[in-house]
């Protein structure tokens, strides 16, 4: 609770994929700062949740989610002093979907931020994730998002998600 009480707040709320396949997840790796991040992005005004999470992934992994698996995991409610210009407050939720995806990729498109840090998708075994997201140096990235990936990471082996198929 670092950020002014009642200041002004920017507010982001986003998606993010949870694709298993056996004992990996579909991940986003930022080759520039060697972290792991589920494929997802912010919500644009009035887009749903569901289109904004099938074009996501889509742009960042070059995976097409398949609309009829899509289930809620779940939410993280984060709110912090904002780094953001005149911005007192970050707020973001990040929304979680268990999906399947098609076999094939696609091209990805990503956006200039993402194309400069190099991110790359792999589907990669869910401990080596957690282990690269907390054991590693990654300069000046935003370690909350970070390590709330590997929190999602560790409650999703916790409830019995992976399998060695």
């Amino acid at each position: 609770k670092d950020y002014k009480k009642n200041g002004s707040v920017f507010s982001r709320p986003s998606v993010r994929g949870i694709i298993v396949r056996g004992d990996k997840l579909a991940m986003i790796h930022s080759l520039k700062y060697d972290y792991y991040k589920f494929p997802g992005g912010g919500i644009d005004s009035g887009e749903a949740h569901i289109d904004t999470l099938i074009r996501e992934v889509k742009e960042e992994s070059g995976l097409t989610v398949l609309p009829d698996s899509v289930r809620e995991y779940g939410y993280v409610h984060r709110i912090q002093k904002s780094t953001i210009g005149d911005v007192d407050i970050f707020i973001q939720d990040n929304y979680y979907y268990l999906c399947k995806a098609e076999d094939y990729l696609v091209d990805q498109e990503l956006d200039d931020y993402e194309d400069e840090e190099g991110f790359s998708f792999s589907f990669e075994h869910y401990q080596k994730v957690i282990d690269c997201n907390r054991n590693i140096f990654h300069g000046p990235k935003d370690k909350i998002m970070i390590e709330r990936e590997a929190r999602i990471i560790g409650l999703l082996k916790k409830e019995g998600y992976f399998s060695s198929k």
